[in-house]
């Protein structure tokens, strides 16, 4: 299909809407009706041999049925769920009126005014840039500049002190990419050449755009590109690959505010940390170093003159979706189309919801709960993570590799891990953040203003263990290793990942394996390294993290075989998190299921057992289609493994579920050498 902008401008059928709404709700209702089981049966490809390829039993026909919408480069299970969110999110914020949530969201939807408002809402921005008179004052342009929003050279966040973690602590980190990842400056296969090109392309499109909208006919947008490619280039080479990154021991480097100065003396880092809005610090971390260093050198070495194009492109990069449909298009045309596969554009609707929810999103999140939250389902989830946690405990017990020493290190953590289902406790108070009608632009940036000085106001102050990384309608789930703490939002606490109407086998393997997913995440090759307290600290015996290292080396060897797209395979290390996860809670979910069945055994429903159910209904979480560009795109920036292989990449390794499908040796669903972290 040709690649074809598709915009929606502003409804004005408010009942036309609200129909469609309904009907999308009552077909979504429909299509979660049950089976006896819970097993999704519409899903299944039952031609498929199991033992040959799970996935394609459990999926084939979802994925036959379900081809990907021109608006989404990948479409999966969690992706039904998020569009039914969004639905439903939608419908909340029609009806918001006059409301913060209401005001901000209408204003996303006003097209015309943003049309009317041109690149005036980031004149300002280019022309603190254009001012700048030396390069001693690019510190406190990249104060302005990152306070309203722009992504440029490098990255500074508030966050816990990995080995303090009850206080907070000032990041300075790497950053100022425009690609998805260093790796796409650095290679030198046809694809990542003609990747580049197109990249300089859609650069010199944009500062067109902007050279017409300012009436700038002196500028020259081939020398803007070239400019800000060596800029990026150099900051790529200078970047830590994402593997590394994975060890937090090579990313803390806590050091005084003066001895970051000396890393980098053409940048002014005591001017910069005393002005960005932070309270008095003394140290901060520099994730970094190396990169910080090659950043003066990269100072030193570039004109003023292309150091003020390369921030320009960041603002306008920045905040191109912001801005006139031109603008919008022409950032969707590269970074959607070409990048990822996605077709068309989403619906305005879509994109404003999903804006809200961004900038104010426990405020929508609020009234999300309200409409789409069952209680039970946070009972439910309650009682799913202390069997679990239970069967964490026995897997830790029967660790035959484990010295004793650091099996009760392992029991006092887990002792310590808490469990937060659904929503905050306190919801977070935005009435500080100004909202105007006809400000759309503004709007975002106050919103981004008052959460990022919410962010750098917390130095100084205890770590809020309650606080949540992820809004309610969220349909994902996480593990903090700082605050120990697993975190499910309600948003993925619904069909297909926990069905009140399936029955439990479906659910252990649903919802079951994504809090086992969880809770492994505190103990696999990242969490290891952190304490009940949430400290990194090693409190492993040199034999242990050697017998762990040997087991998880299995898993980065498994994994680095699959390959979702031709030519590309995954990058072992860097899934292992995930994958180790995936291994783990899919383990620990099955015991909590063969527990229960042991007080009360249960039949064949659906022609299935028990325990064939138990992992359709796991398999089932991740049927996907996704498009060869996006495919790529996350093989080399995502740690998780595609669903493919989060399906039978994890059940070749299981005997319970060779067992359950009566699969042999040579099987492809039976594994040769089997690996197992938990």
């Amino acid at each position: 299909m040709a690649f074809t902008p598709r915009r929606r401008t502003i409804e004005i059928m408010y009942t036309l809407r609200c129909l469609l709404a309904a009907a999308l709700a009552a077909a979504l209702q429909a299509a979660d009706a049950p089976s006896a089981s819970g097993v999704d049966l519409k899903a299944m490809d039952t031609a498929v041999n199991p033992c040959q390829n799970f996935y394609q039993y459990a999926c084939g026909a979802w994925r036959k049925n379900n081809p990907i919408p021109p608006d989404q480069s990948r479409w999966a299970r969690f992706n039904e769920l998020a569009e039914r969110n969004l639905a439903i999110e939608r419908g909340i914020l029609e009806k918001a009126g006059d409301s913060q949530i209401g005001i901000f969201y209408s204003a996303c939807m006003d097209e015309p005014a943003i049309e009317r408002q041109g690149i005036q809402p980031i004149e300002p921005l280019l022309k603190q840039a254009d001012a700048l008179a030396s390069k001693r004052e690019l510190a406190g342009e990249m104060v302005r500049l990152q306070l309203a929003g722009v992504r440029a050279l490098f990255s500074f966040y508030v966050s816990p002190d990995d080995k303090k973690s009850d206080q907070e602590i000032a990041h300075v980190d790497q950053g100022g990419l425009g690609l998805p990842d260093r790796d796409y400056y650095l290679k030198t296969d046809a694809r990542s050449v003609e990747l580049r090109r197109q990249y300089e392309e859609h650069i010199h499109a944009m500062f067109t755009l902007l050279a017409k909208a300012q009436d700038a006919k002196g500028d020259d947008p081939e020398a803007e590109t070239r400019a800000v490619m060596q800029i990026e280039t150099a900051l790529a080479k200078a970047s830590m690959d994402r593997v590394a990154r994975r060890d937090p021991e090579k990313t803390y480097h806590k050091m005084t505010v003066g001895e970051l100065a000396l890393l980098t003396p053409d940048f002014e880092w005591k001017q910069y940390i005393s002005t960005i809005g932070i309270p008095a610090v003394e140290s901060v971390d520099v994730v970094a170093p190396d990169f910080v260093k090659a950043l003066d050198a990269l100072i030193a070495q570039t004109s003023l003159a292309d150091l003020k194009t390369y921030l320009r492109w960041h603002v306008l990069s920045s905040h191109a979706d912001m801005l006139p449909r031109a603008f919008d298009d022409e950032d969707f045309r590269f970074n959607e189309h070409i990048l990822r596969g996605t077709q068309e554009m989403a619906p305005r609707w879509k994109r404003c919801v999903r804006a809200t929810d961004r900038a104010l999103g426990e405020a929508l999140g609020q009234e999300f709960v309200k409409v789409a939250f069952n209680g039970a389902s946070k009972e439910k989830a309650l009682q799913l993570v202390g069997e679990i946690e239970m069967e964490m405990r026995k897997d830790i017990d029967n660790a035959t590799w484990m010295t004793p020493a650091t099996k009760q290190q392992a029991f006092a953590k887990l002792r310590e891990v808490a469990n937060k289902i659904g929503y905050p406790e306190k919801w977070r108070d935005y009435s500080s953040v100004k909202v105007a009608p006809d400000d759309y632009f503004g709007n975002v940036l106050r919103a981004f203003d008052f959460e990022l000085r919410r962010n750098f106001n917390k130095i100084g102050k205890p770590v809020d263990k309650s606080e949540w990384g992820m809004t309610p309608p969220t349909v994902n789930a996480y593990y903090s290793p700082n605050m120990n703490n697993i975190n499910f939002p309600a948003g993925i606490l619904q069909p297909p990942f926990y069905n009140p109407k399936a029955g439990d086998a479906v659910n252990y393997g649903g919802i079951g394996a994504v809090i086992g997913h969880e809770l492994t995440h505190g103990f696999d090759d990242q969490g290891r390294q952190y304490d009940g307290a949430g400290n990194l600290r090693d409190w492993w015996t040199a034999d242990d993290a050697k017998a762990f290292t040997a087991r998880a080396e299995c898993i980065v060897k498994e994994y680095d075989g699959f390959s979702p797209a031709p030519d590309v395979h995954l990058k072992g290390k860097l899934t292992l998190g995930e994958n180790a996860a995936d291994n783990g809670g899919i383990h620990l979910a099955y015991m909590a299921l063969m527990d229960s069945l042991a007080n009360h055994m249960a039949g064949k429903q659906d022609g299935f057992t028990p325990q064939q159910q138990f992992f359709l209904g796991y398999a089932q979480i991740w049927c996907q289609n996704t498009t060869e560009q996006v495919s790529r795109v996350l093989a080399a920036t995502d740690p998780h493994s595609p669903g493919e292989f989060r399906a039978n990449g994890v059940l070749r390794n299981m005997p319970e579920f060779q067992e359950a499908f009566s699969c042999k040796v040579g099987d492809p669903m039976v594994s040769a050498d089997p690996c197992r972290v938990w």
